[in-house]
C-alpha cells in the first residue's frame, strides 16, 4: 500500500512538472504573467504571510493549514503537542508524526553545522531567562518535569519509523528552528502542489522558492530594528532563505538586569553582545536560522568571515546602530 502512494505521489509531481511547462511557455508566447495571491494570519506567536504565485485560492488555503498542522505539533505551549509529549517523556518512546521527525533532524543538523552555536535543548534555560508564557496568550504556560536539564543529549536522540526516544532529562525547544523548518516545509508543499513561486514569511522567517512576481527576483528589505518601517539595505533572492533573529525582542527581567531568548550555549544565560540583529541569507529556512545564533557568540568580523564557509551570507546591526556585512552579501543586492 506504501508503495503505491509512493508511485501515485510520483506520477502526480510529474504531472505536475507538464502542466508547469504548458502554462510556462502559454505565458512566455503572450507575453503576461501568472496572477498573485497573498493571504496573512497570526501563527506561531507571531503574523505570517504566504505569497503564491500561479497558485490557488485552495492552495493558499491548504498552505496556511499546513503552517497551522505545524504549530499543533511543535508548540511547547500546547500540552498534547508532540513536542510536549517529548518533553514529559522521561526517556520512554513517543509516537510523532513525520513533520516531527523532519522538525528533530533539522534541529541536529543545525547543531552540526552550526558548530554548536545552535542547542535546541536549552528550554530550561530559556524559561530561567523568563521566557514562559506565550507571547500571544499569557495563559499557555510551558512546563517541563523535574529532571529537565540544559544542555541536553542530542547526540543520543534516537527514531524508529514512527517514533522518537529522547533522553531523560532532555528537552526540545522548536523556537526559530519551528519557523524555519514550516516556512521551507510549506514553500515546498506550494511548489509540488501547482505554484509557479512561493514566498512563506512566518514571524520574520522568509523563504522562497520559484519564480517571483516580476518573474526576475524577490526583493526584500532588511529592517532596522532601531527605526520599525525603515530598511537599512535591499537584497534580491531568487530561491532560499533570509531569516533575523534579534535580541530586541522576547526581553524579560528588570531594566537593571535585562534577558532575552538568545541563550549562549558556553556561558548558559543570554548571550552578552553588542550584536542586536543577525540577518542570515541561506539555502532553507532551517539552515538560515541555525546560522543566526552564532551571531550573538562569535566576534562579528569572525563569524561574518565564517558564514561564506558554509554557504550563508550575513548582515549584522551593532548597538550604535552601525552595520557590518559578509563580504558576499553583495552579491544579493
Amino acid at each position: 500500500m506504501a508503495q503505491r502512494q509512493v508511485q501515485a505521489d510520483r506520477k502526480q509531481l510529474v504531472a505536475n512538472n507538464i502542466s508547469h511547462d504548458a502554462l510556462r511557455a502559454v505565458f512566455t508566447e503572450t507575453h503576461s504573467a501568472p496572477g498573485v495571491l497573498s493571504r496573512r494570519h497570526k501563527i506561531m506567536g507571531g503574523h505570517g504571510t504566504i505569497t503564491l504565485v500561479g497558485g490557488s485560492e485552495q492552495l493558499l488555503t491548504d498552505c496556511w493549514a499546513l503552517a497551522e498542522m505545524c504549530e499543533e505539533l511543535w508548540s511547547r505551549f500546547l500540552p498534547d503537542s508532540d513536542i510536549s509529549r517529548i518533553n514529559w517523556s522521561e526517556g520512554a518512546p513517543v509516537q510523532i508524526a513525520p513533520l516531527t521527525r523532519q522538525l528533530i533532524a533539522a534541529m541536529i543538523a543545525g547543531h552540526a553545522l552550526s558548530e554548536g552555536t545552535y542547542d535546541p535543548t536549552l528550554l530550561p534555560l530559556v524559561i530561567k531567562a523568563g521566557y514562559t508564557s506565550s507571547a500571544t496568550d499569557a495563559s499557555r504556560v510551558t512546563t517541563l518535569p523535574a529532571s529537565a536539564q540544559a544542555p541536553g543529549h542530542l547526540e543520543a536522540i534516537s527514531f524508529s519509523d514512527t517514533e522518537v526516544v529522547v533522553p531523560r532529562g532532555t528537552t526540545l525547544d522548536p523556537g526559530g528552528m519551528g519557523k524555519g523548518v514550516a516556512a521551507d516545509v510549506i514553500a515546498q508543499h506550494a511548489m509540488d502542489h501547482g505554484a509557479f513561486g512561493v514566498m512563506v514569511e512566518l514571524g520574520g522567517d522568509i523563504v522562497l522558492h520559484g519564480h517571483a512576481p516580476d518573474g526576475v527576483a524577490w526583493r526584500l528589505g532588511v529592517e532596522d530594528p532601531f527605526d520599525s518601517g525603515t530598511h537599512l539595505d535591499v537584497v534580491r533572492i531568487q530561491r532560499g532563505a533570509i531569516v533575523t533573529s534579534s535580541q530586541l525582542k522576547r526581553r524579560f527581567g528588570s531594566p537593571e538586569a535585562p534577558t532575552h531568548h538568545l541563550i549562549n550555549p558556553a556561558t548558559e544565560i543570554s548571550a552578552d553582545s553588542p550584536v542586536q540583529t543577525v540577518t542570515v541569507i541561506a539555502s532553507s529556512g532551517a539552515r538560515a536560522e541555525a546560522l543566526t545564533k552564532a551571531g550573538f557568540q562569535r566576534s562579528p568580523r569572525l563569524y561574518l568571515d565564517w558564514l561564506p564557509t558554509v554557504g550563508a551570507a550575513g548582515f549584522i546591526v551593532m548597538a550604535d546602530g552601525s552595520h557590518l556585512t559578509s563580504t558576499n552579501w553583495s552579491t544579493f543586492a
